[in-house]
């Protein structure tokens, strides 16, 4: 185990929202929001980065990846390219002072949706580039790319699950859970021009999207996985889909009955024996980080170990080979944000 960063070290009162990949030179690149002020979501927050050249066990000086001044960059979601390997970042941005209730109410402007792109395996980036006119129709105010990562199909396109908040309908303000919805963005060239993809996005109030996470089978589908928000009208808080190519889905995200977690993001790999879901396992609280497997390509899931025993949040997850995964996860003693932590597991005490 290692520990990449550490609250009110390095220049930020907190870290949150890892994401984690790895290039195909071996090397490990750990992002997080690194944020100014404290805990809140809103309020001065970087994208920040460190890498590891020996596979998790050291890392770098911290370094900056996205910043907008005093605004706020948030919800790395970041995939690998696979026809040059560069590593391409997608993030999102909003005010300084605008909440996730002013945005869904229409009070402040509809967030911003931005892509980087690394070709030294994380070194160094590119300037943000925004693509919120590609992707974000007028009816979308919330949108939050991930995070975490991403995915590439054998043609070469990108796939980055996303969710959003639309606009209500009648009286409504639009704050409410129903009108939550989840959708990808995809591109066919590298990471450059980006499209919308498929939108689940009823408001039935049935299941109500959040953060999502994605994989690709091994015949080429694509799983989405995501978080629903507490008061959806069943048990539970998650949510799966199938997609063959990201721009339309077999169906609205349903509820995924194996996994039993509270309110929270998850992330989902592929390795070579099956699926791997990691996610805070108490159905009340975000504690005892865990990871389930699925050998049915996510039909059917089984608890099979727990990362930690202490409070933990958000997390994500690479292949290191094919033997061995690596985690990247928000934990502490008494504090669910006092740092984010990085171990590994062996598949072989998965399947």
């Amino acid at each position: 185990m290692s520990i990449p960063f550490v609250s009110s070290l390095e220049g930020y009162d907190k870290y949150r929202i890892p994401s984690l990949v790895k290039t195909p030179d071996g090397i490990l690149t750990a992002l997080c929001e690194g944020r100014v002020d404290g805990p809140s979501d809103t309020g001065n927050i970087d994208i920040v980065a460190k890498q590891s050249l020996d596979m998790g066990e050291s890392w770098s000086p911290i370094y900056t990846v996205t910043s907008h001044a005093s605004n706020t960059a948030g919800n790395p979601c970041t995939v690998v390219d696979p026809a040059s390997g560069d590593i391409v970042l997608l993030s999102c941005r909003n005010g300084q002072n605008d909440t996730s209730e002013q945005i869904r109410t229409g009070v402040a402007p509809a967030r911003r949706v931005y892509v980087q792109r690394s070709s030294d395996s994380g070194a160094t980036w590119t300037s943000p580039s925004e693509i919120t006119a590609q992707v974000r129709p007028s009816w979308m105010r919330w949108f939050a790319t991930g995070p975490g990562h991403g995915t590439a199909l054998s043609t070469g396109r990108l796939v980055i699950p996303c969710n959003h908040s639309r606009e209500p309908s009648g009286t409504d303000t639009g704050a409410e859970p129903k009108y939550s919805g989840g959708h990808c963005i995809y591109s066919d060239d590298g990471g450059t021009v980006w499209s919308l993809g498929f939108q689940s996005s009823s408001t039935n109030g049935f299941v109500n999207e959040d953060e999502a996470t994605v994989c690709t089978l091994d015949d080429g589908t694509l799983y989405f996985n995501c978080r629903c928000e507490e008061s959806d009208e069943r048990t539970g808080n998650r949510a799966d889909l199938y997609s063959t190519n990201g721009e339309t889905s077999e169906s609205f995200y349903l509820p995924q009955g194996c996994l039993i977690t509270p309110a929270v993001q998850g992330s989902v790999i592929n390795t070579p024996y099956g699926l791997v879901f990691s996610c805070c396992s108490h159905p009340d609280g975000r504690t005892a980080l865990a990871l389930w497997t699925s050998e049915d390509d996510g039909a059917t899931w089984y608890l099979k170990k727990y990362v930690t025993g202490r409070v933990s949040g958000y997390s994500d997850m690479t292949l290191l080979d094919y033997q061995t995964i690596g985690i990247l996860y928000e934990s502490g003693d008494l504090s669910n944000y006092q740092r984010i932590e990085f171990t590994t597991v062996s598949l072989s005490e998965l399947f």
